[in-house]
């Protein structure tokens, strides 16, 4: 039984009562969304963002447009950085990678180093609404898919082969197997192409969904930061989302989408928040082996901010990148804000 409320107590108690309002405040405070569905992707989005924004219009739940709209990537046997004709690991074997979320139910699903499922966005949202779990990996997410109906197909193309088997026959110090002396020379850069796609309705509900065929010529298992909630995806429906594109393992290392999306909540507007997650990769990019003749980071990150409001902004570490935007009135290429130049 406690006794009488002594002033420590009561002064406590008076601080913790102050404080509520100005918390409360942070998740009560919301922008208004936009009158019209938007939707951004990466630069090979455009034909992502018209769909996306065309199911949206129509009524269409903002997770089911987004991932309809990569899946038109996923399927195209040209973009060799997503789904079918993606390139392969390093024995020549295609492995998926891919991770969506649910602004209105907070929830989440993911699937990683997935093979012969063509759209392992689809898997992705199925493990979010079929199962209790996120992640589903490797066979089991192969077999979870088969058995919901999707079709185990080859997804090497013939072009991605050649690739692949140009690397192979040339490797040198080109794989990821670090000797004592590599892991103190310099990194070789390489393909690492993924798309992702953030929605936000007229009703103020958000989605994305990141998904990608991972570094080209990877050690087979290897996982990048595109199945990963947090890393290559975070979406927060009372205030904002984000994805992630380029070096995975920089992206897993700081957090970026999460860093994005709180930043927003404390006020940054999308081009800081972007803006601050990566100086912070830039900061944190200290071995060596990663670094250019400057001291820069030798590799690409992007960011993909899309607010509750409907305001957005894209980044990359170096210049020249654009991202995809569709406002209602069609797709078009905006430039991505950059912190370095080459």
């Amino acid at each position: 039984m406690q006794g009488p409320l002594s002033r420590r107590r009561f002064l406590g108690a008076t601080a913790a009562a102050a404080a509520l309002p100005a918390a409360s405040n942070l998740d009560a405070i919301e922008p208004a969304p936009p009158a019209k569905p938007v939707s951004i992707s990466s630069a090979n989005g455009l034909a992502t963002t018209a769909r996306a924004v065309k199911l949206m219009a129509g009524g269409e739940d903002t997770l089911e447009a987004v991932v309809s709209g990569v899946n038109i990537v996923e399927a195209d046997p040209k973009d060799m950085s997503v789904g079918y004709g993606g390139l392969p690991n390093e024995d020549g074997v295609v492995e998926l990678d891919s991770c969506c979320m649910h602004g209105p139910s907070f929830n989440a699903g993911s699937v990683a180093s997935i093979r012969d499922i063509k759209l392992p966005s689809r898997v992705a949202q199925l493990v979010l609404k079929r199962t209790d779990h996120v992640m589903l990996v490797g066979e089991g997410a192969r077999r979870f898919a088969i058995a919901h109906g999707m079709k185990a197909e080859n997804l090497l193309t013939d072009a991605a082969r050649r690739q692949w088997l140009n690397w192979k026959e040339n490797l040198s110090g080109r794989d990821d197997w670090l000797s004592a002396k590599e892991a103190s020379a310099g990194h070789e850069a390489r393909p690492t192409g993924t798309i992702t796609c953030l929605g936000l309705n007229p009703a103020g509900e958000l989605s994305g969904v990141t998904t990608t065929s991972g570094l080209a010529y990877k050690i087979p298992g290897r996982i990048g930061d595109s199945p990963i909630i947090g890393a290559g995806l975070y979406v927060e429906n009372a205030v904002g989302a984000c994805g992630a594109t380029g070096r995975g393992e920089a992206v897993i290392i700081s957090c970026g989408s999460r860093i994005v999306v709180e930043n927003m909540r404390h006020g940054m507007s999308p081009a800081e928040a972007v803006k601050d997650a990566l100086q912070r990769i830039v900061k944190q990019t200290v071995d060596p082996r990663l670094l250019d003749k400057k001291g820069h980071p030798d590799f690409e990150v992007v960011l993909y901010a899309l607010r509750k409001d409907g305001k957005h902004a894209a980044g990359s570490i170096y210049k020249g990148r654009q991202y995809a935007v569709n406002e209602g009135a069609g797709s078009k290429l905006h430039d991505c804000l950059h912190i370095l130049d080459r």
